[in-house]
């Protein structure tokens, strides 16, 4: 990866940024507004394909945050189909990324990559519930030493047209691991057994990598929260 100043850029975002900086060249050749526009839109694909380091919290059975977003969703839904695993609901936390958001993907919870799956689909607007049924997805089950399963999904949006992930079945990953990443706003829904404590709350904000969003195998109620 190169660096801009004081920002880290992903490979995946080069070829867009030259792209970006080609459109503003010709547009600053029609009208200067319309080159400054440019350069308003260079800056943001960078901003967009940047890849910052974080601090990830290491305590046994702890859920990490897949993904920059909001936390728009928290409840029970059934998992996606095309993994065949039954269809018995478990607990779902959905992180809705938006074209301001850091699009990086993180591993939430050590283990190991025992199922991979693609599903092609629409591009509906990924803040829509519908959009975990219809939408391009991508499929990570994640096995713990425990034996306990998780599954994380990277669904793609209204605009995204390209999901990106870096993880193949057999792999073994560390809470915090970059293993993909989507193209242009979208959404990760993380499925956790029954049993699984709740830290998420809808309305919140979550940093990839940083922010717990559940316990695996705790007895305490889910947390709770208000907007003040």
């Amino acid at each position: 990866m190169f660096r801009m100043p004081f920002i880290k850029i992903r490979p995946e975002g080069h070829l867009f940024i030259v792209i970006f900086m080609v459109i503003a060249i010709i547009l600053s050749t029609v009208a200067q507004w319309l080159g400054f526009i440019g350069v308003i839109l260079v800056g943001w694909c960078i901003y967009f394909f940047r890849d910052p380091d974080r601090v990830t919290p290491l305590e046994n059975g702890l859920i990490i945050s897949p993904a920059d977003g909001v936390i728009q969703m928290v409840g029970d839904a059934v998992l996606p189909p095309e993994l065949d695993m039954g269809d018995a609901p478990m607990r779902r936390v959905s992180i809705f990324m938006n074209v301001f958001d850091c699009h990086v993907n993180r591993v939430p919870i050590d283990g190991e990559i025992v199922k991979n799956s693609y599903r092609p689909g629409k591009f509906l607007n990924a803040s829509l519930d519908k959009a975990s049924e219809d939408n391009e997805r991508r499929s990570l089950v994640i096995k713990t030493e425990k034996g306990i399963e998780l599954t994380v999904v990277q669904i793609a949006g209204l605009i995204a047209r390209r999901i990106i992930c870096w993880a193949d079945e057999g792999q073994s990953l560390r809470t915090g691991e970059r293993y993909g990443m989507i193209r242009f706003g979208s959404r990760v829904d993380v499925y956790l057994p029954k049993g699984t404590r709740l830290l998420a709350i809808p309305g919140q904000r979550a940093v990839a990598g940083e922010t717990p969003i559940a316990q695996l195998e705790s007895s305490q109620e889910d947390q709770k929260g208000e907007w003040r």
